[in-house]
């Protein structure tokens, strides 16, 4: 049963009036996580530059709360698709792990303190990795200073995590995300078939193919590439619906493209429909 509006437009009718009790304020926590989580591993593969089709093996998440693993699992499938990692591990003790750093911030923590600043510097120069996680589990750690007593909070301080031998760690707030970059020979021939499929898809569009046509698919060899296209063979050809894919030691030029499929690795490609 369909309802006849008297507004022309949607854009010229009120915003709707919202129902409060509909509002699922755990979905929002957990899409905000997945978002977060999504975002810094996205900045790690830029800083050292792993383009994103190019899968890496696994993210590293300390839990920092009791709640924390069950919000993330509800959400790990969306995270793992959209950075394109092969897992997630969690871990609840990081000692020996994930290094932390802490150090004031002096801007905030000046005007709170005034004339203790030196002090509280050289307090916060003594903290314990079991003091950081303290910290950063509660919000706020108190110091005594002079006899006085000084409660820091978030944002007096900013907390670094170290990089880890074949990691890199970022961290915003309680959250850490750790990220393996370590890229086997069989992930690099993943990342190559990926990468041979995001241009069979542009050559499809190029010429006007369906995206239900089928596809017969001729390839120059290239020692550099053959080996990770015939171990993901099937995956490729399930991605770009081709019945066959063959390779050939010379493809005139004139019945083919010319396509960069890895860094400084260019074959040619021959593309017809499946009759």
């Amino acid at each position: 049963m369909t309802h006849k509006r008297k507004d022309s437009s949607v854009h010229l009718s009120d915003f709707p009036k919202w129902n409060e009790g509909l509002i699922d304020k755990l979905l929002e926590e957990r899409m905000e996580l997945a978002q977060k989580i999504s975002s810094m591993v996205l900045a790690l593969r830029k800083k050292v530059n792993i383009r994103v089709r190019q899968p890496l093996n696994k993210i590293l998440l300390p839990v920092f709360e009791s709640g924390f693993q069950s919000k993330v699992e509800s959400v790990k499938d969306l995270i793992l698709a959209e950075v394109n990692v092969k897992e997630i591990q969690y871990i609840t003790d990081t000692a020996g792990i994930l290094v932390k750093k802490i150090k004031p911030n002096f801007k905030v923590l000046g005007k709170k303190v005034g004339g203790l600043m030196k002090d509280a510097a050289a307090a916060i120069g003594t903290f314990t990795q079991e003091d950081i996680l303290k910290f950063e589990s509660e919000g706020r750690f108190e110091l005594k200073l002079k006899g006085q007593s000084i409660v820091l909070e978030n944002e007096d301080v900013e907390i670094l995590s170290e990089d880890i031998p074949g990691w890199k760690v970022a961290s915003e707030g309680k959250l850490t995300v750790a990220l393996d970059i370590t890229i086997t020979e069989k992930l690099r021939e993943e990342g190559i078939a990926r990468e041979f499929i995001n241009r069979i898809q542009n050559i499809r569009k190029d010429k006007g193919f369906e995206v239900t046509d089928k596809i017969e698919l001729k390839v120059q060899n290239h020692t550099s590439i053959t080996a990770s296209i015939l171990n993901n063979k099937d995956y490729i050809c399930a991605e770009i619906l081709a019945t066959s894919l063959d390779f050939t030691e010379i493809l005139p030029a004139e019945d083919a493209v010319s396509v960069e499929v890895d860094e400084d690795t260019i074959t040619l490609i021959k593309i017809k429909k499946h009759e």
